[in-house]
């Protein structure tokens, strides 16, 4: 099977170590459109499995040289755009998502990150190499040669996100840092596109065979029950974790990885509702704007972006309520999309529905959400109430948005020191407002992983600056990222090597 037949009809087995392997026990997709299929389930033995031919694996790939994995992710990255008919196919399919966002979004963000990553590791400034040299003539006592480098951890587990079907997920940046790092994957594959899934683990089986890589240094294992998710965090060879979903399925992963015997970094992005402050002169010049801007990045993609910047918190006013109608009827005008799972629209529903009865909020715009369809929804409340109802500051995956009222800058100042964790925060400003910014900066540079100035934070570019984390909860380690060329440093450790001969140093140090 090579998958470049534009149908592509996934056999629903999983892959480890190079062998298709099947299961008795089946679980079914849930496509938005299209053809169901059926997909192997996921067990503990496929895990241990998969992990020890990782482990096997890491023995051969934990050494090779920089120059041949920054090989081995460009050719990834070529093998998932000779399928790119199959990948889109079956990713609209399984999603709901148009053909322009996997075509033309998600597939080349994807491919652009593995070439990236190659280049960034083929350029080696990451390794972070260290060398005080020999001083045997020091006095009082003689220092000895000591060279530092970051090396590999391990084999990784990552948990491909819903959200994302390939830049997030199968050979998303996770795997991409790890396998860039020198460390062999396991994925546990997201069972809202098995499918997806299943085709670009075929273009990484392409590409370890075009590299001559041993084949353990890829596997993927289909979920269908959360006993897959559990035994990888807790195998005693995974050396850390990557995650992107829920708050909750996250943080009970990460218990799981801080209580093993062993317990090893859990790098989880869970949740952030990314608020987004509009300074008094901004507003009073563009709110208008400003409202209809935040309604297009409200509903972009039904709202099912990690950075879908939730909160606008505004002085109250007429050009306050000038950005909320402008808001309100740019959402009226959206029509319902369709949602990633059943699931996704379920917890969506619930979440406006939670908000609708809540006594600390009022209703700007309700728009029905049946079945897997969404409809943009707008609620208002005050500073308040929102620092006294932690609920109100709860993600709502979807076209939700909550505008919170402030009386003046101070109030606004109070509200940002009671943020919690988030990837990102934004402030909207004139020139006019630099004073306020610069008191609100020192607050807000504490609440997030990135911080915006007249923008919108849903695009998140993969650079060697960005950031994509921030405190918990928005990650549950806030000294790292899970996009841009920094990512690759999760999956590494620094080594220092004491009078060591150079026969026995890594290729990256002699």
């Amino acid at each position: 099977m090579d998958g470049t037949h534009p149908t592509f009809t996934p056999h629903g087995k999983h892959l480890i170590a190079g062998e298709w392997v099947a299961a008795e026990l089946q679980f079914h997709s849930s496509p938005a459109q299209g053809a169901v299929h059926g997909f192997s389930v996921g067990t503990p033995a496929f895990v241990d499995r998969a992990v020890r031919a990782a482990e096997e694996a890491f023995l051969t790939y934990g050494y090779t040289s920089r120059a041949h994995r920054a090989d081995f992710l460009d050719a990834i990255a070529e093998e998932m755009e000779i399928r790119v008919e199959a990948i889109t196919e079956i990713a609209m399919s399984e999603t709901g998502l148009p053909e322009p966002r996997i075509r033309n979004v998600e597939l080349p963000r994807t491919a652009n990150q593995l070439r990236l990553f190659a280049s960034h590791i083929r350029a080696g400034n990451y390794l972070d190499r260290r060398h005080d040299a020999a001083l045997p003539d020091r006095m009082p006592m003689p220092r000895p040669d000591l060279k530092m480098v970051q090396r590999p951890i391990g084999p990784v587990a990552v948990f491909g996100a819903s959200n994302f079907p390939l830049a997030f997920s199968t050979a998303g940046g996770d795997t991409a840092a790890a396998l860039a790092a020198g460390c062999p994957v396991v994925v546990k594959g997201h069972s809202a596109h098995p499918g997806t899934s299943e085709i670009v683990a075929v273009a990484i089986a392409a590409a370890i065979d075009r590299c001559g890589m041993p084949r353990g240094v890829f596997s993927l294992i289909q979920g269908g029950t959360r006993e897959v998710g559990q035994a990888l965090v807790q195998h005693p060879l995974i050396k850390a974790v990557g995650f992107t979903g829920s708050l909750s399925g996250g943080r009970a992963l990460f218990d799981l990885a801080m209580s093993r015997p062993e317990p090893i970094p859990f790098f989880g992005e869970l949740g952030s509702v990314n608020p987004m402050f509009l300074l008094p002169e901004a507003l009073n010049a563009r709110g208008a704007a400003l409202g209809k801007g935040w309604a297009a990045s409200l509903a972009m993609g039904a709202g099912q972006f990690c950075t879908n910047p939730g909160i606008a918190v505004i002085e109250s006013g007429a050009a306050g309520d000038a950005f909320v109608a402008a808001a309100r009827d740019a959402l009226a005008a959206t029509a319902p999309q369709t949602m990633l799972t059943d699931g996704i629209a379920a917890a969506y529903r619930d979440g406006t529905a939670r908000l609708d009865a809540s006594d600390a909020a009022s209703t700007v715009l309700e728009t029905p959400s049946e079945g897997r369809m969404a409809g943009p929804n707008l609620f208002e409340t005050d500073a308040a109430h929102y620092l006294q109802n932690e609920a109100l500051g709860e993600e709502v995956f979807g076209p939700l948005g909550l505008v919170v009222r402030v009386s003046d800058a101070e109030e606004m100042m109070s509200l940002a020191l009671g943020l919690r964790g988030q990837l990102t925060v934004t402030l909207h400003m004139n020139d006019a407002d630099t004073e306020i910014a610069r008191k609100l900066v020192p607050i807000l540079e504490r609440k997030a992983g990135r911080l915006l100035v007249n923008g919108f934070p849903t695009g998140v570019e993969v650079a060697d600056a960005m950031v994509h984390g921030g405190p918990f909860p928005a990650s549950t380690n806030f000294g790292h990222t899970s996009v841009g060329t920094l990512s690759i440093r999760r999956f590494l450790r620094p080594v220092c090597y004491q009078n060591m001969p150079d026969a026995l140093l890594p290729s990256d140090l002699a």
